[in-house]
């Protein structure tokens, strides 16, 4: 149990803790009297129960039990960081990290949420404990293969921080055979044995198949590699046809012209633009997203598993949607020439991109066009072609809003994104970085505005003074200080002199630096450190604005389709427009700590099928030497990335047996001890490929002087 206010019945107790079978279910069940007799647990309606947070807090204290993460090294060593309540006071000197030896580890693995045992310390030690709880696992589930040694079936996983083999029991082994690649949940684990018992919930295949390996990457994320049958049940029993009474309670654009864009390969169109000239200089312009809402709703299985998901993923070779297909593809995205349900935002804007009047409410839209990007860029390029006086002023304003944005220091980042060109077998036969232009720019301006605005709408105080009502906003922190001061005595050293007397002047001039560097050498490793030093955007009820975009209000409100705080945003303007009272704000932090956590492991899983196919695409070319970039330094070793393919790798650190090595870590170099040999990031190299290793999605190069 991990919110102060969440509710559980006694089966979801037990699966917090790591306990399925039913034995172990009924401990729990006395485990919970006694609590509920030690009033560490209260009953919170019939058949559930929530933590009394302050008795628990206080019995803590007296026993020097402390929660936390815990976090195991390739080494195999625990530490577990403690985690305190930012509202609750304590001995700063105490949020060290505490180590956990082999022996005291119990039951935990790694990165689950813990509580520990600390023992009494010693003079000059650092602080030990042990594990006396799991409070929530960090995995549900574990990929691996098996193997069967005696007539005993075991499952050896493919994390390499996961340091216990798992026992699966015959009748829990689903036909799966020795070597062959599966998915496995934990079911058991006896006190006082090292290995758990697992059951097999999915027999992936044989290792190194491509669809193996992308379930894989997926399953070793969390994510389901199926829609529960009941879902696709609710999805497939929604009407097709859009009741009559249900357009005539919205606001109708039917007539209005209407298009979408969006990638080629694209196959759902979660948002569209419609554009009227109005009199006295002003447009109309109007962003239309799908109306998810009105399909999704709370209570249901499909909306239990949207929010158990929170977004799609996109791996190299396939996407794994949120929503099932029948809404993804078909009820709720905008085809062309079909009547579709949205929530829209409507903004009356002049020739200065100024916003005169807007609105927010539920829309009908029949879609005129279909454009890729492409098509859209051309239009722009050459000024011709269907839609092109609406497409071309849409660009105008797009362009001036882009550039108020960036006067107003918003931070200009230009990333490079890898795509591969895949055979029939999905095999890479070469590789592409995707090029954002002024129709990407275009669609990009137009979302932000929407997303800006609702979260201004909801987020400003009320009327008299009061606070705002509680909302999901966007939000991205500033760079630690560390990371900063590190980054600006470092560039200053190139001639850059970056001013951090406020976030303004930051941003201004970390703008100023790579544009005048854009074209040049150093650009790419400027851009990358850039990158590197800044907070992880994430969902939060707490608005401390978007430090990147220069934004005090923003929120995701753009895609509801693939994002389910966009769904969240949906309901709580609706709830909001209709004068309802404040959400319960711990209630709706919880669920922004799910989605983020959800989004990065989603973020992981496409990086983990990015570079399963750079492995595939480098396999045929050991041996080969490649024009590389430094692109990372480390204790194991120098990371490069080949200039044609951006396919990345290592140059292990034992490789380098010319000299001592040191890590300069103000200046981001490797340096030679005794004959002055340094490596800098951003630095061009020559590599060979000298191994690679598709399973474990792993590429060794070597240096070549």
């Amino acid at each position: 149990m991990q919110g102060k206010n969440e509710k559980l019945n006694y089966k979801q107790i037990a699966a917090k803790v790591g306990v399925y079978d039913k034995k172990g279910r009924e401990q729990v069940k006395d485990q919970i009297d006694r609590l509920i007799e030690a009033k560490l647990l209260l009953k919170a309606g019939r058949g559930k129960y929530r933590l009394n947070y302050k008795q628990l807090k206080g019995k803590e204290r007296e026993r020097n039990i402390v929660t936390g993460k815990i976090e195991m090294k390739r080494s195999g060593m625990a530490f577990v960081i403690p985690q305190y309540d930012r509202n609750d006071t304590h001995d700063e000197s105490l949020e060290e990290d505490i180590f956990i030896a082999d022996g005291n580890l119990g039951n935990a693995l790694n990165n689950d949420i813990v509580r520990v045992s600390i023992f009494p310390s010693r003079k000059g030690k650092r602080r030990e404990g042990q594990v006396v709880e799991v409070v929530q696992r960090s995995k549900k589930q574990l990929v691996g293969t098996i193997q069967v040694k005696k007539g005993v079936a075991y499952f050896i996983p493919d994390n390499a921080f996961f340091r216990r083999d798992i026992i699966i029991p015959g009748r829990l082994l689903k036909k799966a055979k020795s070597g062959d690649k599966v998915v496995v949940v934990i079911v058991d684990w006896p006190a006082g044995t090292r290995s758990p018992l697992g059951e097999v919930i999915h027999v992936l295949g044989q290792p190194g198949n491509n669809n193996v390996e992308m379930l894989s990457i997926l399953a070793e994320n969390d994510f389901p590699l199926a829609f529960p049958k009941n879902v696709e049940e609710e999805a497939a029993a929604i009407p097709k046809q859009i009741a009559e009474k249900e357009i005539l309670r919205r606001r109708d654009f039917r007539s209005v012209t209407t298009f979408t864009i969006d990638p080629a390969d694209a196959k759902d169109f979660d948002d569209a633009l419609s554009f009227e000239q109005l009199s006295e200089g002003l447009y109309r312009v109007g962003i239309h997203i799908a109306d998810v809402s009105f399909y999704v709703r709370p209570g249901t299985a499909l909306d239990a598993e949207a929010y158990h998901r929170a977004t799609s993923v996109y791996l190299v070779d396939r996407t794994i949607p949120m929503l099932p297909e029948a809404l993804s593809n078909n009820l709720c995205s905008l085809n062309p020439g079909e009547d579709k349900l949205c929530y829209s935002a409507v903004f009356d804007i002049d020739d200065h991109a100024k916003v005169h009047k807007e609105w927010f409410g539920h829309t009908v839209i029949n879609s005129n066009r279909r454009f890729n990007y492409e098509e859209a860029q051309e239009i722009i390029e050459t000024k011709q072609g269907d839609l092109s006086d609406i497409i071309l002023k849409l660009n105008e304003l797009a362009s001036i809003m882009r550039k108020q944005r960036f006067d107003n220091n918003a931070i200009n980042f230009e990333t490079e994104e890898v795509k591969f060109k895949l055979d029939e077998n999905s095999h890479p036969i070469g590789v592409y970085l995707k090029v954002q232009k002024e129709a990407n720019w275009l669609i990009e301006e137009f979302m932000l505005l929407a997303n800006r605005r609702v979260a201004e709408k909801i987020g400003r105080k009320r009327t008299g003074g009061k606070e705002p009502n509680t909302f999901v906003y966007r939000i991205h922190d500033k760079p630690l200080d560390e990371k900063l001061n590190t980054f600006k005595t470092f560039v200053k050293k190139l001639g850059f002199d970056l001013k951090t007397t406020s976030t303004k002047a930051f941003r201004g001039s970390l703008n100023q630096m790579l544009a005048d560097e854009k074209g040049k050498s150093d650009y790419d490793m400027l851009s990358k450190l850039s990158i590197r030093i800044m907070a992880r955007a994430c969902y939060s009820t707490e608005n401390i604005g978007h430090y990147g975009l220069a934004f005090p209000f923003y929120t995701h409100f753009t895609s509801p389709i693939r994002r389910y705080p966009d769904l969240m945003v949906h309901r709580l303007l609706d709830h909001y427009l209709a004068n309802k009272e404040s959400v319960n704000k711990d209630q709706f932090e919880e669920y922004c700590k799910h989605c983020s956590m959800m989004e990065q492991q989603a973020t992981q899983a496409e990086r983990d099928s990015v570079k399963y196919k750079q492995a595939e695409y480098l396999v045929d070319k050991v041996g080969e030497v490649f024009e590389a970039t430094i692109s990372g330094i480390s204790k194991w070793g120098i990371y490069a990335e080949l200039k044609e393919s951006k396919c990345e790798g290592m140059i292990p650190m034992r490789s380098f047996d010319d000299d001592f090595y040191y890590i300069d870590e103000e200046n981001y170099t490797l340096v030679g001890l005794h004959h002055g040999h340094s490596l800098r990031f951003g630095d061009s190299i020559k590599v060979r490929v000298v191994a690679v290793d598709m399973i474990k999605r792993q590429m060794d190069f070597q240096i070549v002087r």
